[in-house]
């Protein structure tokens, strides 16, 4: 019954569409759509799931206004609203792919983010005297972690859930703890 609600529903998400054709981000909003499953074959079926995304899912619709600033992105979020609990930093770099598994009461205030990041609720992203953090591609960053100030996270590194980040990260290990620490290295 949900399903064909949605399905009903996700029309409601024309002009969304339209924002959607006339953005330069096309292409990071499709790495954004299908940044859990499998890419379709046929490219017009990419208009109706980025319909049923915005429709069902309103962490998603955040990150598309984020990805669609302006006046037509600006004037729908007043009938479909985005998530007021998740924010991302107007002048983050957010690389596409974010796989938003649960990003409740999160923050995103990054120099840059990577492609294929993945979060969870209760995560900060932030800054310290006017520093702030830049996050390689495939980071997964679980419950209530905190990162903050201008450090650098290499690729494919997991943070654990609580873990404060104030060091800088290399790449390919898990982190956890408070301060964060290497518990160890992954291929």
């Amino acid at each position: 019954m949900r399903r064909l609600f949605i399905k009903i529903y996700r029309f409601a998400f024309i002009l969304h569409g339209i924002g959607f054709l006339r953005s330069p981000n096309k292409e990071t909003i499709i790495e954004d759509i299908y940044s859990q499953k499998k890419k379709p074959l046929n490219r017009s079926r990419i208009f109706f799931d980025l319909l049923e995304k915005l429709a069902s899912d309103k962490y998603f619709r955040t990150l598309f206004y984020f990805r669609t600033r302006g006046f037509l992105s600006n004037f729908l979020r007043i009938f479909f609203h985005r998530d007021q609990r998740f924010t991302i930093d107007i002048n983050t770099e957010l690389g596409g792919g974010v796989i938003l598994a649960h990003p409740y009461s999160s923050i995103i205030n990054a120099e840059s983010v990577g492609k294929n990041l993945y979060i969870n609720q209760l995560v900060t992203i932030g800054e310290s005297n006017g520093h702030r953090p830049k996050i390689g591609n495939n980071v997964k960053l679980y419950t209530n972690a905190t990162i903050i100030g201008g450090i650098t996270i290499g690729d494919n590194v997991v943070v654990g859930a609580g873990s404060v980040v104030v060091k800088d990260v290399p790449s390919n290990c898990i982190i956890a703890g408070n301060p964060a620490k290497i518990i160890r290295y992954v291929k």
